[in-house]
């Protein structure tokens, strides 16, 4: 099984995708997206390709005239790993769902095949689109039998995730490295296009559903019922996205309040300095030592709201040392300084509002700045849409002037999107299994039949927007 939707609304996800990464990232320059097809096949074909026009506007969308990738694309026995033919970097993707950056051509060991591209030129970034297998397959009583690498062994037969797609963006030439900025930021987005798909399909399943509900009242309230109940049940994953987007647009914010700040490298020094003195004790330290190193390093890449964040740092880091405490002896001296880093982990969380260090920050009015961040700091714990108009209409506004931005307010507008989606689909979905039982189905099921198709065939252009 792959993902299957509308084409159109297919076309128009991948190309909203490209959009940001070529709009966002100053070097590049061209893009496309390839759908990744169910097993056993496994076939990789084109979906878009488009190439950044220079205005910062525009971009001109066109398949190359001639490429094995163009549809019907090329199935997995053609692009794998084999002895004497040339490696791929998608072959790589898909294979072991990993990223594959290309730096310099002529040095690079996996060239990418560009049948119908001309010559080999400038720097690659390739990421693998991935969504869980229980995501993708729910409901399936048998698991899809995968194809076989050159090895013979069964493709990502020990992983919880398939490949679904792959995004090839192409760059200046030594213009990004493995593991920068911005193969980071098509890592982040490769899993918003696999959420992005993955709702698409689950909306399409239900609108199946309900066509069937209207032809048969029981067989078909009992198959919509169970499938939507599924359905309703992934919108959780909007939620964690838009969670991820205010954590990125806290480190966003952090990192241009503070950088002429002594506070800006607080966290890194508390860190730093904690890992040193588990370090020097780390013959007896043992497991629980590397597990508050990881702890502690996590808590780096993190950027929680200040009360939720307290308790992650009291209840990962603080009890660990506590629990290190009472199994090894710790002299007075370096008690001190382990509980004063601590706090000093703590008193991080709330350098991004403290009011001394905004004060310094003039560069947008006090009441948007009040605004601004009493809304990234807020604590919220569901999806919240007047919360996300006030944010995205903020996001607009081009003093604030964070590294991404544009981006961030992107995504935060096809999430917002699509948890409205989600949320008239489970409000229709409970009308309509109400009415039908009932037994008042035909004009209520038609209307609302009606009502979904327009707003799903909206929904896949908006999102695009």
């Amino acid at each position: 099984m792959a993902i299957e939707i509308d084409k159109e609304a297919l076309e128009q996800a991948c190309k909203a995708i490209l959009e940001t990464i070529l709009f966002c990232l100053p070097t590049a320059y061209k893009g496309t997206v390839y759908l990744i097809g169910g097993p056993p096949e496994i076939i990789a074909k084109r979906i878009t390709s488009g190439v950044n026009n220079g205005d910062g506007k525009t971009i001109s969308w066109k398949l190359p005239d001639r490429s094995g990738y163009n549809p019907p694309g090329k199935p997995w026995i053609e692009y794998r790993d084999e002895p004497g033919r040339q490696l791929e970097s998608i072959g790589w993707c898909v294979e072991r769902q990993k990223s594959w950056t290309m730096k310099n051509p002529k040095e690079d060991s996996r060239k990418i095949r560009l049948q119908g591209e001309g010559l080999l030129k400038g720097s690659r970034h390739m990421e693998p689109v991935l969504v869980r297998k229980e995501d993708l397959y729910f409901g399936d009583k048998l698991s899809p039998e995968y194809p076989k690498n050159n090895e013979g062994k069964v493709l990502w037969h020990d992983s919880e995730y398939v490949v679904i797609g792959v995004i090839n963006i192409h760059f200046i030439e030594n213009s990004i490295e493995i593991g920068s900025p911005e193969t980071k930021i098509i890592k982040k987005l490769s899993r918003s296009l696999g959420t992005e798909l993955l709702s698409y399909q689950l909306k399409q399943r239900s609108l199946e559903a309900m066509n069937r509900l209207a032809e048969d009242k029981i067989n078909s309230c009992r198959i919509l019922s169970d499938s939507l109940r599924n359905t309703i049940s992934k919108s959780g994953l909007i939620f964690s996205l838009i969670k991820l987007e205010l954590g990125s647009l806290r480190e966003q914010w952090e990192t241009v309040l503070l950088k002429d700040m002594d506070q800006k490298e607080m966290k890194r020094e508390a860190v730093h300095a904690l890992d040193s003195i588990i370090k020097g004790i780390h013959e007896t330290s043992g497991e629980l030592g590397e597990g508050i190193i990881d702890a502690q390093n996590k808590f780096l890449h993190i950027f929680l709201p200040p009360e939720r964040g307290e308790k992650w740092v009291r209840m990962q880091i603080e009890e660990r040392w506590e629990k290190l405490f009472c199994k090894i002896p710790v002299d007075e001296i370096h008690t001190k300084e382990i509980r004063k880093r601590i706090d000093d982990l703590k008193r991080s969380l709330y350098l991004g509002k403290d009011q001394n260090i905004l004060a310094t920050f003039n560069e947008m009015p006090e009441s948007l700045k009040r605004e601004w961040v009493d809304l990234i700091y807020s604590n919220i714990d569901c999806v919240d849409f007047r919360f996300l108009e006030n944010l995205i209409r903020i996001l607009e506004n081009t003093s604030l002037n964070l590294p991404y931005q544009v981006r961030s307010r992107k995504c935060l507008v096809r999430l917002k999107a699509l948890a409205e989606i989600m949320g008239h689909l489970e409000e229709d979905t409970n009308i309509v299994l109400r009415e039908v039982l009932n037994g008042n189905k035909d004009k209520v099921v038609s209307g609302i039949l009606n009502k979904k198709k327009d707003h799903f065939r909206q929904g896949a252009c908006s999102s695009a927007g």
